[in-house]
C-alpha cells in the first residue's frame, strides 16, 4: 500500500527543469573533480548562488548555465559584467554571514550543453573564469 502512495506522490511531482538537471550534474562532476559541496541554490534576498564548493582551501562560487543547444549562444555568454556583478555581491554576503572573509575565493563557470537527443551533457569547466567586480 505504501508504494502504491509514493506512486501517486511521484505523479504530482514537478520534473525537473532543465537548470534544476544541469546543477546536479555540476555537482555530481565537481564531486568527482575532488570538490567539496558546500551548499547548491543558497539562496538569500538578493539572489542565489548556484554552487558554493570547497577546492583545496579555497571557496569556489559555482555559476552553471545549462542549454540544450548554442542556437541562442553558448552558456558562458549567459554570465555577462551584469550578472558578475550580482555574483560578486551575493558571494561577499555568504563570505560575510559565515565569517569566511580571511580565505582565499574565486569564480568558476559550468556551462553545460545538454541536447534533448542525449542522454549526457557537454560539461565545460571555467576555473577562476572572472574576477569579482
Amino acid at each position: 500500500m505504501l508504494s502504491a502512495v509514493a506512486k501517486q506522490i511521484r505523479r504530482w511531482r514537478k520534473p525537473p527543469t532543465l537548470g534544476e538537471r544541469g546543477e546536479k550534474v555540476a555537482a555530481k562532476f565537481l564531486r568527482k573533480l575532488g570538490y567539496t559541496i558546500v551548499a547548491r541554490s543558497a539562496r538569500d534576498k538578493a539572489g542565489e548562488l548556484d554552487i558554493v564548493a570547497v577546492d583545496g582551501r579555497t571557496i569556489v562560487f559555482v555559476e552553471v548555465k545549462t542549454r540544450t543547444s548554442d542556437i541562442a549562444g553558448h552558456p558562458l555568454e549567459a554570465v555577462d559584467e551584469d550578472k558578475q556583478q550580482r555574483l560578486t555581491r551575493l558571494a561577499l554576503r555568504y563570505l560575510k554571514r559565515y565569517d569566511l572573509l580571511e580565505y582565499r575565493w574565486r569564480f568558476d563557470i559550468i556551462a553545460i550543453t545538454w541536447p534533448e537527443s542525449q542522454r549526457r551533457p557537454q560539461i565545460e569547466h571555467i576555473l577562476n573564469a572572472f574576477e569579482p567586480v
